[in-house]
């Protein structure tokens, strides 16, 4: 066998499936991985979706949840990382979370 022959191509249908496969999959692995970031920053919830209610459930509490995000002074009404809308810090809702 010359080194002309060793170099030349020659495909097989069993090395092009191999590669063909390799590309298809690879291809919807990286469309995967493109689509998560978009889902991670979905829409929040509504209230009425998360069930929130202006007053405490018991001692839990929006003040007292890692989604909240304060107002001005500790007894305005804030954010919430999940739900849409202003929060009161004395609501709830069933995405309530403890702080650690």
């Amino acid at each position: 066998m010359s080194k002309a022959d060793e170099n030349e191509f020659k495909p097989s249908r069993r090395g092009l499936f191999k590669v063909g496969l390799t590309a298809a999959v690879g291809a919807v692995v990286a469309t995967c991985f493109a689509l998560v970031p978009r889902r991670a920053h979905a829409a929040k919830a509504s209230k009425t979706v998360a069930m929130y209610q202006p007053k405490p459930h018991g001692n839990q509490f929006c003040a007292n949840c890692i989604h909240f995000i304060p107002g001005k002074t500790p007894q305005a009404d804030g954010t919430c990382q999940v739900v849409e809308g202003s929060i009161s810090p004395h609501g709830w809702c069933v995405l309530y979370a403890p702080k650690a």
